[in-house]
């Protein structure tokens, strides 16, 4: 299942609207076929496997980090070709979340003498689905916040200037986190402050919106210029209707790079799934720029979360954190 799940996470912002999923195919503990879900429209990570198989698969177990497809999408159902090639035991990850398809491939599967077992590394096939998961069950792409801050919470110095705060390693972390999204935001203060291209370095094939919260931004930023420029969005919406907006337009995870204000108002508006914070070992005080604008919270009122994980990255600190469940 961990080669699964490593498999899935090669389509992470490629699969959109599906889920990134991978399957092994294992035979006397060795594995025989591997494949993954590499785009929308193409072989799921079911058949991309089966596919690749060389042998009768009959006396393999097949690992899919995602419970198969039972219905007829753009291909056809998963579960139908598994019981055509007559594999006897499928190892899942976790189920699938649309309430519409949960359990039923599980189902069909056992109904037909399949032997199936559900559950295996879980927590880490969640994961992997959760922006999926979230649209699926509300409508709105899931939202990572990211921040470059020093140890006292400011993004900018007073002029404005942010670049660097933190160090190459915390930079090439952004990279592969622009790599997961299918969106990448910020306000309109950081483009004209920054102006960045907010692209993935190497892409990698991904090709994420990129999405300017307010106006005023100069005709010459590079989000306007560049060689992507039919991918920037430049939105004046309340940032629940932005994010809606996106939905229709298939994007599942969100990446907001800042800066202040954009930062509190969707804390305020409680659309943030995910805190991902690179904090700097350097102070800047004075006028310098908050983290989360102008306008905070009583003692009694701050907006708690949970610790995730706390990582050395460069000379940096990488904390992950989530919102606390009330």
């Amino acid at each position: 299942m961990q080669r699964a799940l490593e498999l899935a996470r090669r389509g992470v912002g490629l699969t959109r609207p599906n889920p990134p999923v991978g399957a092994v195919l294992v035979e006397d503990g060795e594995i025989i076929a591997e494949g993954f879900h590499e785009k929308a429209g193409g072989d799921h990570a079911e058949r991309a496997c089966l596919k690749s198989a060389i042998v009768n698969p009959q006396s393999s177990i097949l690992y899919v980090s995602l419970e198969p497809c039972s219905t007829t999408g753009r291909t056809p159902p998963c579960t139908d070709l598994i019981l055509e090639r007559g594999i006897h035991r499928v190892v899942i990850g976790c189920e699938d979340p649309n309430p519409a398809h949960a359990g039923r491939g599980v189902c069909k599967l056992r109904n037909a003498g399949v032997e199936v077992t559900v559950g295996v590394c879980r927590q880490e096939a969640e994961a992997l689905i959760a922006p999926f998961v979230k649209r699926m069950l509300t409508g709105l792409p899931y939202l990572t916040l990211k921040l470059g801050i020093t140890l006292d919470g400011r993004i900018a110095d007073s002029s404005g200037t942010s670049q660097w705060i933190t160090g190459p390693e915390a930079r090439e972390k952004v990279q592969e986190l622009r790599r997961r999204a299918d969106a990448i935001m910020v306000g309109a203060g950081t483009v004209r402050a920054d102006n960045p291209s907010l692209l993935p370095r190497p892409s990698k094939g991904r090709k994420p919106w990129r999405v300017v919260v307010g106006k005023n931004i100069p005709q010459e930023s590079k989000v306007l210029m560049d060689e992507m420029a039919e991918r920037t969005l430049v939105l004046e919406d309340s940032l629940e209707m932005i994010l809606r907006d996106l939905a229709k337009r298939d994007v599942m995870h969100v990446l907001c790079e800042g800066g202040g204000e954009l930062t509190g108002s969707l804390i305020r508006a409680g659309l943030v799934d995910e805190f991902v914070l690179f904090m700097a070992p350097s102070i800047l005080g004075g006028t310098g720029f908050p983290m989360v604008g102008k306008k905070g919270w009583s003692l009694s009122e701050m907006p708690q979360l949970r610790f995730q994980t706390l990582e050395k990255c460069g000379e940096d600190v990488l904390i992950t954190a989530f919102p606390m469940e009330e």
